[in-house]
């Protein structure tokens, strides 16, 4: 009962004083995920795409933006941001190292946006370019903003993406990786970002992620959500595979089901804003193993809450959602 009221671990849905109003679902009884299901992160957002800097910077009252990956997301991936936070950065000197780091963010954003998700042999020459200018404005901001606060370890997470982008190489992006950790070693964006550079198409060697992920759950103490590592490394590797069905062994279902159990469904699992997004990968993941009972307590937490990611791997994510969430 206090997991659900208070935003613990657990197997029900979470209800919180700053929980969004039940959303409209559809048929199947899911629905898309809006600002983090969180009212203070819509007020952000709204005040963002208003273009209001004032009241942007009152809503990030409650938020540490050096550390909540989630809530500066949201500001990243805000078409229009770019259009006026250029003068935040240069007009507010008080507040600039937080414009600068909005700003970074939403370049490396806007930059994948030009270059889009297709393959690197169907984008553009065109697009390339948009791309690394992009990129390089971005990198110019976030490390601005981590020269002005050396605490922060969002800059360097988005850096990783931005260097992977640009191709700058193992060395480079795994010295941009050891300075996030020295900041928070524990971070799991930073590791999930990590886990994305050693893949294969990425120039990694065939098994290094997981051997990566499984070091890191390794040190994670119960109720972190690094398990979520352990899962998109499996769902890494399902990309990979030509066989569809890799991922449905009894080794890897047991795997599964103890990172679950370890993380985020343990009752020290705080249920931050954003706590769907770890929710959804652990659906995905099981959902592919055939680990049905365990993927029954995912969904059933979730409560039709559904979110792009990692979804966007299949071709018709909402559709898979749904499916899985029946099945299950």
């Amino acid at each position: 009962m206090f997991g659900k009221l208070f935003g613990r671990g657990g197997d029900g849905p979470a209800v919180g004083p700053h929980a969004l109003p039940a959303p409209r679902r559809q048929k199947n009884g899911m629905y898309r995920l809006r600002a983090l299901g969180d009212v203070r992160v819509l007020a952000l957002v709204e005040a963002a795409d208003a273009g209001d800097w004032e009241a942007v910077k009152a809503a990030l009252t409650p938020f540490d933006l050096g550390r909540d990956h989630q809530v500066l997301s949201e500001l990243g991936e805000l078409s229009g941001v770019e259009e006026w936070i250029g003068r935040a950065v240069e007009e507010d000197e008080e507040h600039r190292a937080t414009a600068l780091l909005i700003s970074g963010t939403r370049y490396v954003d806007w930059g994948w946006e030009a270059r889009t998700a297709d393959r690197a042999v169907n984008v553009t020459r065109e697009q390339w370019r948009i791309f690394h200018e992009r990129l390089h404005i971005a990198e110019e901001q976030l490390f601005e903003a981590a020269e002005l606060r050396p605490e922060w370890v969002t800059p360097w997470r988005r850096l990783l993406t931005s260097g992977r982008g640009m191709s700058l190489g193992l060395a480079v992006n795994e010295a941009r990786f050891d300075a996030a950790l020295r900041r928070a070693p524990l971070d799991m964006e930073t590791h999930l970002a990590w886990l994305s550079q050693l893949q294969p198409r990425w120039g990694g060697e065939p098994g290094r992620a997981m051997e990566f992920a499984r070091d890191a759950f390794a040190r994670a103490p119960q109720g972190n959500p690094l398990g979520c590592v352990i899962a998109m490394a499996h769902i890494e590797d399902w990309v990979e595979s030509d066989d569809a069905g890799c991922l449905r062994t009894p080794e890897i279902q047991a795997e599964l089901r103890r990172a679950a159990d370890h993380s985020v469904l343990h009752p020290a699992y705080a249920r931050r804003p954003g706590w769907q997004h770890d929710f959804n990968v652990f659906a995905m993941a099981l959902s592919l193993a055939g680990e049905r009972q365990t993927a029954g307590r995912v969904f059933q937490a979730l409560d039709g809450a559904y979110t792009s990611w990692p979804w966007t791997y299949f071709a018709d994510p909402e559709k898979q959602f749904a499916r899985h969430h029946r099945r299950a």
